[in-house]
Parts: structure tokens; C-alpha cells; sequence
């Protein structure tokens, strides 16, 4: 969800549209569960939190996970792709920032 997340609001970002705004709505219609809320707040305000879930942990989940799909012959393409995402964050020194980096990844992807 956060991979989303953080690429919606970097086209969002990049077309000019207030973050906050699109919070509002995205918010206050279908995706009202406590991750959006949460971490979407910290998405649209560009923060960093210190005492989050760190992406070096989120990096080791994605290959648990994925090494278990690959023992019972489970297709996850996305969680491929996100993994490949937890391990750039990683390799530009985001390992002990909270999971919330995947959005700014998608920022820095986007040239934001």
C-alpha cells in the first residue's frame, strides 16, 4: 500500500495539485483504513519519522515472504518489484528510515 501511496502522491506533487488536498479526499471517501491515515499525513507533509518501521526490516520481510512463495511455487510479481524498491531505499542510505521512504523514492523517481 505504501508503494501506491507514494506514487500517487508524487504524480499528484508533480501536477501541482496541493497533497493535502488529495489526502482529503482520498481519505474521506473509499480509503479511509488507518494505514492511509496514518502514513499519509506523513507522505503529504514530506516527514521522516524516527520511531517507524524501518525499511532494512520491511526489506527482510519481502524476501521471507517471497522465499516462502518461491518454496510453494507463488507468483508475487509485485512483491518483487516492491522488494526491488526496499533495496534501492536501502542502497541510498535508507535502511533505518521508517517504511514511509517508499514515497520518497517515488518522488526522487519522478525528479521531485
Amino acid at each position: 500500500m505504501l508503494e501506491s501511496l507514494g506514487e500517487a502522491f508524487a504524480l499528484v506533487r508533480k501536477s501541482g495539485i496541493d497533497p493535502h488536498r488529495y489526502l482529503n479526499i482520498l481519505t474521506s471517501t473509499l480509503f479511509s483504513a488507518p494505514v492511509y491515515r496514518t502514513y499519509g499525513p506523513i507522505i503529504a507533509d514530506e516527514k521522516q519519522p524516527a520511531d517507524g518501521f524501518k525499511m532494512s526490516l520491511g526489506l527482510k520481510d519481502m524476501r521471507l515472504a517471497l522465499a516462502a512463495a518461491d518454496a510453494l511455487a507463488v507468483p508475487m510479481p509485485v512483491a518483487s518489484l516492491v522488494r526491488d524498491h526496499f533495496i534501492e531505499g536501502v542502497a541510498q542510505g535508507d535502511g533505518d528510515a521508517d517504511w514511509s521512504g517508499l514515497a520518497r523514492l517515488a518522488a526522487r523517481r519522478a525528479g521531485l
